[in-house]
């Protein structure tokens, strides 16, 4: 508790004491450390003066008659040790028992609020007695034991017993009627005190000094409030030994009712008993905690007292649990619902009232691609056209009007079953019918949600067509849950993702399931459908494969034919052979057959078979299909561009098709690419990458390489990276002038890319030499001058396997009889080679992948340096 709050009981309880009160040194040091604008604040809000407040130094040191108020409780945190693996229950609080445990309370008098005129007059008021006319006078008396107040001047007054208005009219009258044109105004200027005693189950018993004013429940906030055993609803209030007033604190709670908190006398005894029977209310009431009850209490007080039942109550059987005959438990069902209810509250009951089930009954759902999803009254007669009576209003622009399906509850077990249907169908003439909590399913017409974004970006939505998506989506994400409880979802889900990851290194491509797609749609349904499947029921799952634009598996309906599930999964492709389709079917036995249906409904030379449970459907390729193959010639073509080819269709046909070269084209240095290579270059540099650095690691800890034979660190590292970052060529060396002349032939493929360059006058050094350069070629030129060139070897060249690539991309090894730089009489150098001086492996300690790593650095450097020159 903050110390404000204590501070503000404090507060009260003083000026609910007649008496000066003695706050602590440490509340005194606290309320110091507040800013002056709250203490100002404080001391306003309950009619303190600060300046009264006795300093820091001298509390405790006034004298007292008998027994202070004293100071609020607070609440003392459980010792016991919590374990974290334990849930936590919310613990059920008496009601009522927190009004008097230190909160400020309305209920403690203030001495600077006027007093009522009805107030009685005892010995020890003091009254101001000012008197106007022709003498001015101010007198301050005392009502004196005898009870009587007495003036100067004037005889004495009997006024003991009077009220407060009374005394002000007797006192007017006699000055009057005694002096001649004097006029009198009385006011109180001091009331007296009374003692009170504070007994039974209260925070501290005692005797109490409190202002006449105060009432039984300033007693019990002086005296610190009530224990945990204390009875809220039988405080009696004796006078002279006999109950004034049997106080219910009940009624002041929960009716504001204080006709029973009667005003205090001296000598009045406050005396709380123990608490009678109580009752716990947990669960959807609108006040849950333990209730005390008093004799003639019926149910309709105990619904009083916790304030009724939430909206969402289930009231039919309401569980209470009681105790019979102190010596067993039993549990009684009541229903709250009823005019007349025969439950009687006892003692030590315990109710509890549970919410009604979140499944809605008597209601339709709409799920998927709609513009309104969501829970819809059902009604006789109601059919799909009611929910769905127009595409462009009804539906999202990406719904699927050839396929939906209904999931219908079969029976009271919750087992489901399966109706499909097409909603461009239902709109015509065949509207289905719809049964109370039917769920309709509106699918994509897109697989996966990148396809389904990048249409819709194609079709330049509005900003509230794009609103209506994302709030369709997110009802979507979060109320199927909702509504689909008895499905395992997450588990279903988590089944989708197994499949992503699964079909992940075949794909290589990064997936996302449309949120209205038929995998996420579908996959609540058809983890229920296996659910329902035992030993006598097959699962009710067919299989649709092949050439089809979604393929997967899709709830099983009555009398299902080929055609039904080829339209389940997104009809046929271009590619797909038309005449039959093959269904596999497995025998309770085991045997397989293999059995051909018809596509469509209309083949009369091959029936469309009626589909059974685990059928797969399987639709065949049309024979001698491709897919239209692309390939691409650039450079020094009379038309480059991208053309369509056939199978098999060679790359001197393309060629005529472009025009053929220009005049300026070196057909010699044509660069050839392939998409085939390019992923198997990939794969070879990862697994070379992976490799070369287990290598190096390996080598690291062998004390035998010495600092002069081995890269450094830094040399090594950027070898490593270097090798990651390279990008994969995927070139084919060909010899472009044999196949212009039709002496060799090269069949194209899929993504095969032709670069032709212009004629070429330069030739190129790479490798270990001290610059690496081209040079303007010169006819008759040696390697040897080449190298010299661009500065000479360097130290860890080696001169020994220094090879030449030619401008197609061939390699030529020299031949190294008595001198390297016979080369010239073996391959004779050309505008466009390249010549590669390679790296001693030494220099790795003879690491076996260094040499191929370098390899792979040249070609695949040479190969973009001739694309390059494109």
């Amino acid at each position: 508790m903050s110390f404000k709050r204590i501070f503000a009981a404090t507060l009260l309880v003083f000026s609910a004491v007649s008496i000066a009160f003695t706050p602590t040194a440490q509340q005194i040091a606290q309320f110091k450390k507040l800013p002056k604008s709250q203490q100002q604040a404080l001391a306003k809000q309950y009619g303190i003066n600060i300046s009264d407040l006795p300093q820091s130094g001298s509390a405790g040191t006034t004298p007292t008659q008998g027994k202070q108020s004293v100071s609020p409780r607070q609440e003392k945190a459980s010792e016991e040790p919590v374990d974290p693996l334990q849930p936590r229950e919310e613990k059920l609080e008496p009601f009522g028992y927190s009004i008097f445990s230190g909160e400020p309370s309305s209920f403690a008098p203030s001495e600077s609020l006027s007093v009522p005129n009805d107030y009685v007059i005892a010995g020890g008021d003091s009254f101001t007695v000012s008197l106007y006319g022709k003498e001015t006078a101010t007198h301050n008396v005392i009502v004196d034991r005898e009870g009587r107040l007495n003036l100067p001047g004037f005889s004495p007054i009997d006024v003991v017993g009077l009220t407060y208005a009374e005394l002000k009219s007797l006192v007017t009258k006699k000055i009057k009627s005694e002096a001649i044109g004097l006029q009198a105004y009385v006011s109180i200027a001091q009331l007296r005190s009374l003692q009170v005693l504070v007994v039974g189950e209260v925070y501290q018993p005692g005797s109490y000094t409190l202002s006449p004013l105060s009432s039984a429940t300033h007693a019990l906030f002086a005296s610190g409030g009530l224990t945990e055993i204390s009875s809220l609803r039988n405080i009696e209030i004796k006078r002279q030994g006999k109950t004034i007033s049997t106080l219910d604190l009940y009624d002041l709670l929960l009716k504001g009712d204080t006709r029973s908190d009667v005003v205090l006398q001296s000598g009045d005894v406050v005396f709380v008993p123990s608490v009678g029977p109580q009752v716990s209310v947990e669960g959807l009431v609108k006040r849950p905690a333990i209730f005390e009850l008093k004799e003639g209490d019926t149910v309709e007080h105990l619904v009083k007292m916790f304030g009724g039942f939430k909206e969402n109550a289930f009231l039919q059987q309401v569980q209470v649990k009681r105790v019979l005959n102190n010596t067993e438990k039993s549990v009684v069902s009541v229903d709250f619902r009823e005019s007349q209810i025969s439950y009687q509250p006892q003692g030590g009951d315990k109710i509890k009232v549970q919410p009604v089930n979140e499944q809605l009954v008597g209601a339709v759902s709409l799920i998927g691609a709609v513009a309104r999803p969501g829970y819809f009254e059902w009604h006789s007669g109601m059919t799909v056209k009611s929910l769905i009576g127009n595409f462009k209003s009804d539906l999202l622009p990406q719904a699927d009007l050839n396929y939906s399906i209904i999931v219908r509850e079969s029976d009271e077990l919750g087992e489901i079953e399966v109706i499909q249907f097409s909603l461009a169908e239902s709109l015509k003439n065949a509207d289905v019918k719809l049964q109370k909590n039917d769920a309709v399913y509106v699918f994509s017409r897109f697989v996966s949600q990148e396809e389904e974004d990048e249409a819709l970006r194609d079709l330049a939505m509005t900003a509230q067509e794009q609103e209506l998506q994302v709030s369709v989506k997110l009802w979507h994400m979060y109320e199927q849950r909702q509504f689909e409880k008895k499905v395992s979802f997450d588990v279903a889900m988590d089944k989708l993702q197994n499949k992503k990851s699964s079909n992940k290194e075949e794909e290589e491509l990064d997936y996302t399931p449309s949120v209205f797609g038929r995998e996420v749609l579908l996959s609540p349904v058809l983890a229920q459908l296996e659910y329902q499947a035992s030993s006598a029921v097959r699962s009710q799952v067919i299989e649709v494969s092949g050439q089809v634009r979604f393929p997967g598996v899709y709830p099983l309906v009555e009398d299902m034919s080929t055609s039904e599930a080829i339209q389940a999964a997104g009809g046929l492709l271009e590619s797909a052979y038309i005449e039959f389709a093959e269904v596999t079917r497995v025998n309770m036995n085991g045997d397989v057959l293999h059995i051909k249906s018809s596509v469509t409904a209309d083949n009369d030379e091959v029936l469309e078979q009626k589909l059974k449970s685990r059928d797969i459907v399987n639709v065949l390729l049309q024979p001698k299909w491709q897919e239209s193959f692309r390939v691409e010639l650039k450079g020094e073509v009379l038309f480059p561009g991208t053309y369509i080819v056939k199978r098999n269709e060679t790359l001197n046909n393309v060629i005529q098709r472009a025009g053929g070269l220009t005049h300026y084209a070196d057909p010699r240095a044509a660069v050839f690419t392939r998409e085939a290579i390019k992923v198997q270059e990939r794969k070879q540099l990862a697994k070379l990458s992976d490799e070369l650095r287990k290598d190096i690691a390996a080598k690291s800890f062998q004390k035998s390489i010495g600092a002069n034979t081995s890269l450094s660190y830094n040399e090594t590292n950027k070898l490593l990276k270097d090798l990651a970052s390279v990008e994969a060529v995927g070139r084919l060396v060909i010899d472009l002038p044999s196949v212009l002349n039709n002496t060799e032939s090269l069949g194209l493929q899929d993504g095969d890319t032709l670069y032709v360059p212009g004629q070429q006058d330069s030739i190129s050094i790479i490798g270990e030499v001290n610059y690496s350069s081209s040079h303007l070629f010169k006819k008759g030129t040696s390697v040897e001058d080449y190298i010299s060139l661009s500065g000479g070897l360097r130290e860890r060249a080696d001169s020994e396997k220094i090879y030449v690539i030619k401008a197609n991309g061939a390699v030529f090894i020299p031949n190294r009889g008595s001198s390297w730089f016979a080369v010239n009489n073996q391959v004779e150098l050309e505008a466009g080679d390249t010549i590669v001086v390679p790296m001693d492996a030494s220099y790795m300690d003879n690491l076996t992948l260094w040499s191929t790593a370098t390899q792979i650095f040249y070609q695949l450097g040479v190969g973009v340096a001739a694309i390059a020159r494109i």
